[in-house]
């Protein structure tokens, strides 16, 4: 009597591996048939068959394409509620790695808690001690004994992006409540908080369109983020000021890491993202306006570091600031005229009297 059930293990790991290599070329190949998303994850799930922790293990033939369209009969195209600034050039160019010193007993718990953070997400996604920089410059060295891979980078990119779209939610659903329960004005704080918050997603999105998670990988992001949204919570009802103080520290680790895979890129240790085939999805593309001749892996991770060098300034100058009074100089019009303070190349944020 033949079986009516599907037998659903076709191939070993190993052999999924090789197969998965062999077809490489013939999705290339063909990469006209496929959206840019599915063809760039198609070749980042490839390239995680030969990393020592695989935290996915789905095979390349079976990736999912993350967030796909939705097609409506009237609605032709969602455009993001937040459109990117953008940036010039030599602003993307300008941003480096810094460390403000913590001046306070809250900045240093600040800073302290992070670096536990830090410590958390080089363990859980396999980074070896070659590979770390000098401890005692954490925040700016960016030279290595090893480098690390492609798959590990991508590892990296996901869990931090994960975690980074919480403190802008938290701290502006936070105000917002306050604001309209204390029938006070925020000025201006919830759109930025959100926007930054938005802003931390739309990198996440991007590099879902490169790889796809695994199981593990998944319950590390809902274990981390279940921690990381209540404790944000209780301690931005105990003090605001610690907190974006905590959210500055945490965008320098971001500019940090950033930075790191630029200059391994452009060292050669990273010759999958080297590629002049290689293209960036579509989703990138689109939000950040990037133009042609511009859309290598490179280009794509100066957009993102120079997000996260706005996110830092901002909420380092956010610190500084009185909580309940002070109105949010990044979107406030000035009595003299001039333009709101750009906070990319502000790495240590602004001090009150440079703002009010």
């Amino acid at each position: 009597m033949l079986s009516t059930k599907a037998q659903t293990k076709l191939c070993t790991p190993k052999q999924a591996i090789r197969l998965s290599r062999a077809v490489a070329p013939l999705f290339q190949a063909s990469a006209s048939s496929y959206p840019s998303g599915i063809r760039v994850g198609l070749i980042a799930s490839i390239q995680h068959g030969g990393s020592s922790r695989q935290f996915s293990t789905t095979p390349s033939a079976n990736f999912k394409e993350f967030f796909p369209s939705k097609e409506t009969e009237h609605i032709r195209k969602t455009p993001p509620a937040w459109p990117h600034h953008g940036y010039t050039e030599e602003e993307m160019l300008s941003v480096v790695p810094f460390h403000r010193l913590p001046k306070t007993w809250g900045d240093w718990a600040a800073w302290k808690f992070v670096r536990t953070c830090r410590w958390g997400m080089d363990f859980f996604t396999g980074m070896g001690k070659e590979q770390k920089v000098d401890k005692s410059n954490p925040t700016t060295a960016v030279e290595t004994i090893k480098p690390l891979t492609e798959g590990q980078w991508l590892l990296r990119f996901l869990f931090l992006e994960s975690i980074a779209g919480v403190p802008g939610m938290v701290a502006g659903m936070l105000r917002h409540l306050h604001s309209i329960r204390r029938l006070k004005r925020d000025n201006g704080w919830i759109e930025t908080l959100l926007e930054e918050s938005y802003n931390e997603r739309m990198h996440l999105l991007t590099f879902m369109k490169m790889c796809e998670p695994g199981w593990l990988m998944k319950l590390l992001l809902i274990g981390a983020q279940g921690v990381y949204f209540n404790g944000l919570f209780l301690t931005y009802l105990i003090s605001p000021k610690i907190t974006h103080r905590f959210v500055g520290y945490l965008e320098e680790e971001a500019v940090h890491t950033y930075t790191m895979a630029i200059k391994q890129i452009d060292e050669g240790h990273l010759p999958k993202w080297s590629d002049p085939n290689f293209a960036v999805p579509d989703i990138a593309v689109q939000y950040w306006h990037m133009p042609e001749g511009k859309r290598s892996m490179k280009d794509l991770i100066l957009y993102i570091r120079a997000d996260e060098a706005c996110h830092r300034g901002v909420n380092h100058t956010l610190s500084n600031l009185n909580q309940k009074e002070d109105p949010n100089p990044f979107v406030s019009v000035y009595k003299s005229g001039q333009s709101p303070p750009r906070p990319a190349l502000k790495a240590e944020g602004y001090e009150r009297n440079e703002v009010m």
